[in-house]
Order: structure tokens, then C-alpha cells, then sequence
């Protein structure tokens, strides 16, 4: 059997306890409750083609969460839109809309921009 080192070029390892180097081991699997996040609902569309999108941003907790909102808020608005970054984007301008699914489901979430 091979001497493992620091340089291995590892693929694959059914080992649990196997890392690669510079893994940490921990994840950003923190979530803060619905009522202490302070979220921003505002319109962008900067390098957008003059296209407006809804930008939801300040999410703390995790990506599935994250994920999950957003999947939530399009499909209560009925288009379409993407996770990434830390930010909710919706297509179109419903920032009223948006706001209003937030608050009901408890978040702390305010208008901002113009």
C-alpha cells in the first residue's frame, strides 16, 4: 500500500474522516431564525440590458434554505429568476409581492433603493 501524503491527488474515498487539503470540515450550515434576518427586497438592472429584476439580499444561513426560499418566491410570482451569490433574483419588478410573501412567512424584510 502507498504512503499517503499531504500531495495526494485523492478522487474519491468512502472514508468519512478522508479530507481534501484545504477542506475546513465545517460548513455555513448556520441559520438565523426568520425574525432576526434583516433582509432587503430592491430593484437592479444594472447589467441587465434595461431589464429589472427583484433582488432579495442580507439571507444568513445556509445555501438549501437559501435555495428553497427562492424557489418559493418564484413560484408565487409566476416567473422566473435564480439563486446565487447570497441574493434572490426575480424576473420582473415585484418588489410589493416579494415583500409581502417575506413578512408572512416571518422575515424581517424592508424596501430599499429607490
Amino acid at each position: 500500500m502507498k504512503n499517503k501524503s499531504s500531495n495526494s491527488k485523492l478522487v474519491y474515498s468512502t472514508n468519512k474522516n478522508e479530507m481534501q487539503p484545504g477542506e475546513s470540515g465545517k460548513s455555513n450550515s448556520k441559520t438565523l431564525p426568520e425574525n432576526q434576518q434583516n433582509l432587503k427586497v430592491m430593484l437592479d438592472k444594472k447589467q441587465r440590458r434595461g431589464k429589472k429584476v427583484t433582488l432579495v439580499v442580507g439571507f444568513i444561513g445556509s445555501d438549501d434554505t437559501l435555495k428553497a426560499l427562492g424557489k418559493k418566491i418564484k413560484s408565487l410570482c409566476g416567473v422566473g429568476g435564480t439563486v446565487k451569490n447570497g441574493e434572490i433574483l426575480v424576473q420582473g419588478d415585484f418588489r410589493d409581492r416579494v415583500l409581502a410573501i417575506l413578512t408572512e412567512d416571518g422575515y424581517k424584510a424592508k424596501r430599499a433603493g429607490g
